[in-house]
């Protein structure tokens, strides 16, 4: 196993939502409204690919399943920055099984780059900056020279809708929570154990849980 960007953000949120997303991902309920944002989201993703000119990307899939190929992208990545290119998409990266892919990964000058997460939103949210955090922390462990950490929010513009804010501070700061918790974290997904959590406000903030069906029959059948 290991601990993706996602990952980490929702083991943070409830370590129950870890655990069920790597030994029973079929108990999620996905509500259609919740699914039509993300694919907005991934399609704004998508378009802002673009922003600086030019670009390649390097999102793999295994053969034959909706699974990333992390290892390929890897790779792929790495044969990318040898070659020059400027502007690489999904960016792939892995330290010791922590793996990320960053959205927009821009160079500046020779082997220094900026990052750029972009994300559907009319503002930057806490958790923006938190998974810019986590990347960063995972670039930095594998070497990457940052120049900056932007987080790309959907501004109010039809002819340029792409805004980035300079987040690299909040995002470094962050880092270290991530250091603080990442290997915990590592070690609760793998738990052959099922964890428990008690429901309440992290069933819906910041993101909502997909699980609360499972977790509500659960607590009716203990009560």
């Amino acid at each position: 196993m290991s601990i993706s960007k996602t990952d980490f953000m929702r083991g943070m949120q409830c370590p129950k939502m870890l655990w069920l997303d790597a030994h029973k991902p079929d108990m999620k309920v996905i509500p259609a409204d919740t699914q039509r944002r993300l694919d907005k989201g991934n399609e704004f993703g998508d378009k802002a690919m673009a922003m600086f000119g030019p670009f390649v990307e390097v999102t793999e899939y295994i053969p034959n399943t909706k699974y990333l190929d992390k290892r390929k992208m890897v790779l792929k990545t790495k044969r990318f920055m040898d070659a020059g290119e400027e502007n690489i998409c999904e960016a792939s990266f892995d330290h010791n099984g922590f793996f990320c892919a960053v959205d927009i990964l821009h160079r500046v000058d020779g082997n220094v780059w900026e990052m750029y997460e972009v994300k559907d939103s009319p503002e930057v949210k806490p958790q923006f900056i938190a998974d810019a955090g986590y990347q960063a922390w995972v670039l930095d462990k594998c070497g990457i020279e940052l120049d900056g950490v932007f987080v790309v929010y959907h501004y109010d513009d039809e002819d340029d809708p792409f805004e980035p804010v300079d987040v690299t501070e909040e995002a470094i700061e962050f880092a270290h929570t991530v250091d603080e918790n990442i290997y915990r974290l590592d070690e609760l997904k793998k738990s052959k154990a099922e964890v428990m959590a008690e429901m309440g406000e992290r069933c819906s903030a910041p993101y909502e849980c997909w699980y609360c069906d499972y977790c509500n029959k659960l607590r009716e059948k203990t009560e």
